[in-house]
């Protein structure tokens, strides 16, 4: 019988619970639990760690899931690895649902970097207005350069006194972002450099569209490697393989 786990979190994620709940499919989706007000799901839900790749390993065995899709976000590299060896373990398929990364168009100015320590050493030593685009669980590496004014869009606010950056502004708000209300964003704060990640897609492409309108430089942080394993950018294709043990 199959029993899909879906580790979610992405507007991709989102997109198959849709697809699995109209498809009749049994399926759980699990959050990680790091937002607040996760967005519903028809299917039923679950939040939080399973204790690494052996806790995810028991999950499987316990629950009799037959089928693991890792929708998490490019770069919660930690579970996915931990997805890989726990399907491993079990014998359990593992397909990822991932987005193409982005790429650069005519007219941008990317430096691409390796991780957030390298991203923060690129920004210039003089003081700049940077929108960082990179979420809140990895902000101590730009904490280190407090020269800056840093913009920051969040899910859910910040507890006050929580962020370890000095010189800040906080708005909050959920994707999808366009090209025009990014471009809004960034004349409104009077931002000079963007900080993002590699995450892929289009519900976050539009702050890469107005710096490339702006002419603003982006320091873009590249994916984590992560093992090899099979992957589809395709809801549609996901439910072939569920159907016939392959993609399409």
């Amino acid at each position: 019988m199959t029993q899909v786990l879906l580790l979610g979190g992405t507007s991709g994620a989102s997109q198959l619970a849709q697809a699995l709940h109209r498809a009749g499919v049994p399926a759980l989706f699990s959050y990680a639990g790091v937002t607040h007000a996760p967005l519903a799901q028809p299917l039923p839900t679950r939040s939080g760690g399973f204790g690494g790749a052996e806790g995810l390993a028991q999950f499987i065995r316990d629950h009799g899931i037959s089928h693991v899709v890792d929708a998490t976000h490019p770069f919660a590299a930690q579970m996915s690895r931990n997805a890989c060896v726990a399907c491993a373990a079990t014998g359990t398929p593992l397909l990822a649902l991932e987005r193409a990364a982005w790429q650069p168009q005519a007219g941008d100015q990317w430096i691409d970097v390796a991780d957030m320590a390298a991203a923060a050493a690129a920004l210039p030593e003089a003081p700049s207005r940077v929108f960082l685009a990179v979420g809140r669980k990895q902000l101590d590496a730009f904490a280190r350069h407090p020269q800056h004014h840093y913009l920051l869009r969040l899910v859910d606010a910040p507890v006050p006194g929580s962020l370890s950056l000095p010189r800040h502004t906080v708005i909050t708000g959920r994707g999808p972002f366009g090209e025009a209300d990014d471009l809004a964003l960034l004349r409104q704060h009077g931002m000079q450099w963007v900080v993002a990640k590699n995450a892929g897609g289009e519900a976050t492409r539009g702050k890469l569209d107005a710096a490339r309108r702006l002419g603003l430089p982006v320091v873009m942080v590249q994916r984590p490697v992560l093992p090899d394993r099979l992957r589809t950018e395709e809801v549609s294709a996901v439910l072939h393989w569920l159907d016939h043990g392959a993609l399409p």
